[in-house]
């Protein structure tokens, strides 16, 4: 009865997953950008702006997967995030190469001009965790780069995501920053919680309990 019972509990959690992928929830606007790694060999007054295909409001999240193979220890990987609504309002996420591997977080602010709330000069990244930037209109900007979180509620107010920039040179005559390898950008935006596979986790979490809790409970009255 425990045996089928647990079967039973598997094949449940393994074809709801599946069932539900064949559904979109109108409620989210998914963009994946890759990053060309030649695109980084620029220094910032040649970058190039490129717009999103949609915008991105209210509540949204950028998330960061850097796998470039760096061309010398002063090459950096810098992207840039611009507000759709406000001219030069950016969020800027730097990372830099071997053997330091700064990270920095800056923001470019309306009356303010250019601020660096974080710098993390050694072993700010890895190419094994992601960096995410999670926004909410109510709580600012806040970014962690897979170890912890490193800038939180920064006030960068009615942020709209519009479209992006990168470069990783510091001059026309500096050698390239990158030499090949990936740079992923995930933007995604909208209400999470209407996605019904937003709860799954919390299901599969409640079904293994409640699983466990009757197996102890059936042995225990079995001694």
């Amino acid at each position: 009865m425990i045996s089928k019972l647990a079967v039973a509990l598997l094949a449940v959690l393994v074809v709801i997953p599946a069932y539900a992928q064949q559904y979109s929830n109108p409620s989210l606007i998914l963009q994946t950008i890759s990053v060309p790694s030649d695109d980084f060999n620029k220094i910032r007054e040649n970058l190039v702006i490129t717009p999103l295909e949609k915008e991105h409001s209210g509540s949204w999240q950028i998330t960061i997967e850097n796998h470039l193979l760096y061309a010398n220890p002063k090459g950096n990987a810098i992207l840039r995030i611009y507000d759709a609504t406000v001219k030069d309002k950016f969020v800027e996420i730097g990372m830099g190469s071997l053997p330091d591997r700064q990270f920095w977080v800056a923001v470019n602010l309306p009356g303010q001009g250019y601020l660096t709330p974080t710098r993390i000069d050694k072993d700010g990244w890895s190419p094994d965790s992601k960096v995410i930037a999670a926004y909410g209109d109510a709580a600012g900007l806040s970014i962690g780069n897979g170890k912890r979180i490193v800038a939180s509620n920064l006030p960068v107010s009615d942020f709209v995501v519009g479209s992006y920039a990168v470069y990783g040179m510091d001059e026309v005559t500096d050698p390239p920053a990158i030499n090949s390898g990936t740079y992923t950008v995930e933007v995604l935006s909208g209400d999470i919680g209407q996605n019904p596979l937003h709860y799954y986790p919390f299901a599969i979490a409640g079904g293994i309990g409640a699983l466990i809790g009757f197996l102890l409970l059936t042995k225990r009255r079995s001694l």
